[in-house]
């Protein structure tokens, strides 16, 4: 967050005021921080251009067996799917504070009004990727009357059941599933995640290592007893070992609702090491900026802050979505 301080208010009885406002805005912003789940599902980026442009390259070919004093046999390769996304969104919003709130209220109601001021930004933040995230089984959502682009580098849905090959040499692959959470189906999410393969059909050593579940306590008592119970199945009389046991970073997302006619709780699973390199992305080009002046009609002190601020999905690799009752491969 930057301040940029231009009403020259200090002689005024709103200077005593502005200090404690800013300090206010910090904290607020800080103590929300602690429980934002963006870092943990996408990668933060910071970029001072009106669009990124994100690309990748096919794999190369296997090595050969040439024998001794063999030629070294050249490989093919080509520009893979390319993704831009565009950072031309602008969130403002202000917050007017009266002469008689300082006068009266000995700062508590100012500084009460600059953490609320604070809570819209991060919280509109959060909502915003949880959108984009959890509506990405479409290739556009809407959020804030705006509809916005969804879709992978593939040009089709982050969540889909047809990603093509840009080389033709691979059929198309599913991470959409319509499977409600089970230890089963963890188990059978995985296997299709490590079994994803680059555009010319070899396995690409994906490792989902991280389940994101919605804030239910009906989902988050199904995943905790299918990752941390040590040894046996849980719920049943099956002594046979827990393979789920302690593999798995559990990311329980506030933000994140299920859409409507789901009959089961959302779900999703990452392999968070490769979502940092070129999966789901959340570009800040400008960081919230506060600034602070008088407004010359009611001599109210106005603090109005000014963000910019984007998200999207580049590789859908690193990613498998479970929607129960709304669509995806059937396991």
């Amino acid at each position: 967050m930057l301040f940029n301080k231009s009403s020259n208010l200090n002689d005024s009885v709103f200077g005593k005021s502005i200090t404690p406002i800013q300090l206010a805005m910090i904290e607020e912003e800080q103590a929300y921080l602690k429980t934002s789940q963006l870092d943990k599902v996408f990668r933060l980026m910071t970029s001072n251009q009106f669009a990124i442009s994100m690309t990748s390259m096919t794999a190369k070919g296997d090595m050969e067996n040439v024998g001794e004093g063999g030629a070294y046999p050249m490989t093919s390769q080509q520009e893979g799917f390319k993704k831009a996304i565009y950072n031309d969104d602008e969130w403002k919003l202000a917050m007017p504070i009266t002469e008689t709130m300082v006068e009266d209220a000995e700062l508590f109601d100012p500084v009460s009004f600059a953490k609320d001021f604070m809570l819209p930004y991060v919280r509109t933040r959060e909502k915003f990727g949880s959108a984009l995230f959890s509506g990405a089984n479409a290739a556009s959502t809407v959020f804030g009357g705006k509809a916005y682009d969804t879709t992978g580098a593939d040009a089709v849905a982050l969540f889909s059941t047809a990603h093509p090959s840009k080389t033709g040499k691979a059929a198309n692959q599913s991470n959409y599933f319509n499977a409600a959470f089970s230890y089963d189906n963890l188990l059978a999410i995985e296997e299709y995640m490590q079994k994803i393969t680059d555009d010319n059909g070899n396995l690409m050593n994906i490792q989902p290592d991280t389940i994101i579940i919605p804030n239910n306590a009906r989902i988050k008592k199904i995943v905790f007893d299918a990752v941390y119970t040590t040894s046996g199945r849980p719920d049943t009389a099956n002594n046979s070992a827990n393979i789920n046991a302690d593999r798995w970073n559990i990311v329980i997302w506030n933000q994140l609702q299920n859409q409507a006619g789901a009959t089961g709780d959302m779900w999703f699973l990452a392999d968070s090491k490769r979502n940092q390199l070129d999966g789901a992305l959340y570009v800040d080009r400008t960081p919230l900026t506060v600034r602070d002046w008088k407004d010359n009609n009611s001599g109210n002190l106005v603090f109005g802050g000014r963000a910019r601020y984007t998200a999207g999905f580049n590789n859908w690799r690193a990613l498998a979505g479970c929607y129960p009752g709304i669509g995806g491969t059937t396991l």
